[in-house]
């Protein structure tokens, strides 16, 4: 399942620094603006101790989590929207992914340049805010233009998407995303508008980059101020020092990653917070498979019928579709194996309409 994350902001905030902690990958990440051109592409696990967990009680011969695709994409300026910092191809990489973490610096450092001479959040999400609403807002109303000559010779769906349309544009004269107006419009008028692929109405995370000694706590004044903003607009929070999370992605054991969180005060690294973050915006949940070949972890969206998740694993499969075998994350670490989850009652049956459930244990039955 290709599922990507964008990592926004502005220049030297620490989007190349966190996407190196994060795939462990070594692109670029200097003291100056536009040292990302292209795109870095990485692919994460997403952690899970219920795999882990079903590992023990399932000894197998290939262990396969769930994913996340990170994208590092250059950071955008003000004037992006007209082309300034080689703004439309960074845009454009932006308008290809299904949400987005957007960094914003909450340190301070004389050591490493900010693109605008001082620290300042409000200022800095205001700026990628600004520019992401005008080359949506420029989208829009080309589209309108258009539907309005569809809609006078009485097309009813281009009436349909105008009204949505108008919704949208709300938000986008001000130079606000239009984000709420979206999260509220229904399946059918989402569907209306998907394809214009409006940027400021994905799903966003804003990712707080505070100093190393402020990343056990609540983080400071500037987290204060980006946590007032995501809650306006209805956005999440994570809080992580990339500093410290460079220094963990480079420590070869476990025991070593496990002192030096001790050491700063931390029960996990950030960036578990920032999959974990990125996989629940998009709505996802996590089933999985278990055998003496293979435990695996599928990613499906939340609420999807037992025979999407099935297709998940292969098209025949849920083309196929007979029944499902489910048995519960809780119950199957109670029974501790299917075979006494199917002695005790723990094991259902399902059919098309059963809805998946995160954590369920699957077997699925199908004729091709």
């Amino acid at each position: 399942m290709g599922i990507s994350c964008g990592i926004v902001g502005l220049p030297n905030v620490g989007k190349s620094t966190l996407f190196n902690a994060l795939t462990r990958a070594s692109v670029p990440a200097a003291n100056y603006p536009f040292c990302t051109i292209d795109p870095n592409i990485g692919v994460v696990p997403v952690p899970d101790s219920r795999l882990d967990k079903l590992v023990e009680l399932v000894p197998t011969q290939k262990i396969v989590p769930t994913v996340m695709e990170f994208v590092d994409i250059a950071g955008l300026v003000k004037g992006a929207s007209q082309g300034e910092g080689l703004g439309n191809q960074f845009l454009g990489h932006i308008a290809q992914v299904d949400a987005v973490a957007h960094v914003v610096r909450c340190f301070e450092s004389e050591d490493v340049v900010h693109v605008s001479g001082s620290v300042d959040p409000a200022r800095d999400i205001e700026i990628i805010h600004t520019e992401l609403a005008l080359r949506d807002l420029s989208i829009v109303t080309n589209a309108m233009h258009r539907l309005e000559k569809q809609a006078k010779s009485g097309d009813k769906k281009a009436v349909q998407t105008l009204d949505v349309l108008r919704k949208v544009l709300v938000p986008l004269d001000a130079g606000k995303p239009s984000r709420s107006v979206a999260l509220a419009l229904s399946p059918a008028e989402k569907e209306l508008i998907h394809s214009l692929n409006l940027l400021t109405s994905k799903p966003v995370m804003y990712v707080a980059n505070v100093a190393e000694d402020q990343a056990a706590g609540d983080g400071g004044p500037h987290v204060e101020v980006v946590r007032r903003i995501a809650k306006d607009e209805g956005a999440v929070v994570v809080t992580i020092s990339a500093a410290i999370e460079s220094q963990i992605a480079i420590l070869e054991t476990d025991e070593e990653r496990v002192e030096y969180l001790s050491a700063v005060g931390l029960k996990e690294p950030g960036l578990n917070r920032v999959i974990r973050a990125g996989y629940d915006l998009l709505g996802l949940i996590t089933f999985f498979t278990v055998g003496e070949t293979e435990d695996r972890a599928w990613t499906v969206r939340r609420g999807a019928p037992a025979p999407e998740a099935a297709g998940k694993i292969h098209s025949d499969i849920e083309r196929g579709f007979i029944r499902a075998e489910v048995i519960g994350y809780d119950d199957f670490l109670a029974c501790r194996s299917e075979a006494a989850a199917r002695e005790q009652g723990k094991l259902r049956v399902e059919g098309k309409e059963y809805l998946v459930r995160d954590g369920d244990i699957m077997h699925f039955r199908f004729s091709v």
